[in-house]
């Protein structure tokens, strides 16, 4: 079956979403791809938006993340932050990793967190990710997740 791009939802400014992209055809990244896909999550963090926890999994990438406004009293959108993450990575992957084409797959999943409960439990989720995914035992020992305090 194909792969249906979910149509974008409607943005609240000033809200908190939990955004999940992923690879091609769930292309690997090796450990350098993730780095640098973690590097390009944290350059734009209390500038364009504040990301209070991102994992880098080797074919998706899960963030908890909210839009700061710009100067012009609107807010940053979620499609232009992941366009800079996006195009800025897979023009660097390619340098450590022997691919050539597309690295990441069109659109994204994104939620709006509601509440607190919901805010904690979806950080906790991503925490767990590499864990769940036997990437480690420990989510502080996995390298390319992070969290902000």
């Amino acid at each position: 079956m194909p792969y249906k791009k979910p149509l974008p939802k409607l943005e609240i400014q000033g809200g908190i979403y939990f955004i999940t992209f992923n690879t091609y055809e769930r292309l690997e990244l090796n450990n350098e791809a993730r780095k640098i896909v973690l590097n390009a999550c944290l350059y734009f963090h209390d500038k364009r938006y504040y990301l209070y926890t991102a994992v880098i999994m080797s074919d998706h990438v899960h963030l908890l993340i909210k839009p700061y406004q710009k100067s012009d009293n609107k807010y940053w959108s979620i499609g232009s932050f992941l366009h800079s993450i996006k195009s800025y990575s897979s023009k660097q992957i390619p340098k450590v990793m022997k691919h050539i084409g597309k690295v990441w797959q069109d659109g994204r999943y994104d939620t709006l967190i509601k509440n607190r409960q919901q805010f904690l439990n979806t950080w906790e989720y991503i925490k767990q990710n590499p864990v769940k995914a036997k990437y480690t035992d420990n989510p502080e020992s996995y390298p390319f997740l992070w969290e902000s305090f």
